[in-house]
């Protein structure tokens, strides 16, 4: 299985005041009061209808698809699925996360933050956990 990696762990050529800014944007995002869960996310993975969780968020990306600079394959290739490590490993700029923002839907719920948690952390290499 594929490691998961913190946002502290993503390798970056930036300050690092610079990523403690990027989580802070993240974080941020005033909640909804929305909760799905992965399950609910995974049923959104066409280009006629995408979802994804980044960052314990779920972002409707349907109507970005078509603007993305990486292009569609890459959207489809995580849509309906927890997409935090694609995300970051890219290295999103801060305009980035703020269009990002638009599309913001509703939180992940927190049984499903603490399941990825326990997964990851059980791991014999020494995963990490996403928080």
């Amino acid at each position: 299985t594929e490691e998961v990696k913190s946002t502290d762990e993503v390798q970056s050529t930036e300050p690092e005041s610079f990523r403690t800014n990027l989580d802070t944007t993240m974080d941020s995002q005033k909640s909804s009061g929305k909760i799905y869960r992965l399950e609910d996310v995974a049923a959104h993975n066409t280009a006629e209808d995408m979802w994804m969780s980044i960052h314990n968020k779920i972002y409707d990306v349907t109507s970005f698809i078509d603007e993305h600079p990486g292009g569609v394959e890459v959207l489809l290739e995580h849509a309906g699925l927890e997409a935090t490590y694609a995300f970051e490993d890219v290295g999103h700029s801060m305009d980035a996360r703020d269009l990002l923002s638009q599309y913001y839907i509703g939180d992940l719920h927190e049984d499903e933050r603490k399941a990825k948690a326990i997964e990851t952390s059980n791991k014999e290499d020494g995963g990490c956990v996403i928080s």
